[in-house]
């Protein structure tokens, strides 16, 4: 008699394992559309970065020094007053007659081309620079003249003079704590030739 009623305990606990453990696996299952959305919204707006697609050329170079400085977002101004998805300052905007700031905020095309006629200014004022340093390593840093114009954006075109002419012992960060060195870092080998040293570069 025991042993007929150990067989039904035992018949019993084989149909509530299994019983238990699917509603176990029900209760802790991870709703898959939840997942998705906690893992989209962890990612900033604007991720260009992150994308393998972007190649070592002039749109890959410009949309990586836009992710640096604003996330690749146009209507952006910083705590110091910088403006736009590559935070010009005032003084380098009225340099290519632009006054309106709030109509700048608001022209993508006007802030790309902004940018690009900038990049022509800064690498005619540092094209002997360019052509002396690029090659060359300084504080462990390979120079490139992709390195060198996000530096001149970074810091103007005068401080990246005195950095590379004093071979690095003039140093430059900005407000936040970025450096040339960085910048000449984290941008370098893009190929930037179709750029033109131009001193007149208009918008």
């Amino acid at each position: 008699m025991q042993t007929q009623n150990r067989k039904i305990l035992f018949i019993k606990k084989l149909f509530l394992l299994p019983l238990v453990l699917f509603l176990f696996i029900n209760a802790t299952a991870i709703d898959p559309v939840k997942t998705i959305e906690v893992l989209e919204n962890s990612f900033p707006q604007n991720n260009s970065l992150e994308f393998p697609y972007l190649q070592k050329n002039f749109v890959g170079f410009k949309e990586a020094v836009a992710f640096k400085e604003s996330q690749g977002r146009y209507n952006v101004i910083n705590t110091l007053g910088y403006l736009g998805k590559y935070q010009f300052g005032r003084t380098t905007l009225e340099r290519f007659r632009i006054y309106n700031t709030k109509k700048f905020l608001k022209n993508p095309e006007l802030q790309e081309k902004a940018f690009a006629a900038y990049c022509s200014v800064n690498k005619w004022i540092l094209r002997k620079d360019i052509r002396r340093s690029v090659g060359k390593t300084i504080n462990g840093i390979k120079i490139t003249e992709s390195g060198i114009l996000a530096a001149a954006h970074l810091s103007g075109a005068g401080n990246v003079k005195k950095y590379l002419r004093s071979k690095g012992e003039i140093r430059f960060s900005d407000a936040y704590g970025s450096t040339i060195q960085s910048y000449l870092k984290k941008f370098a080998g893009y190929n930037v030739s179709n750029i033109k040293a131009n001193r007149l570069a208009k918008v």
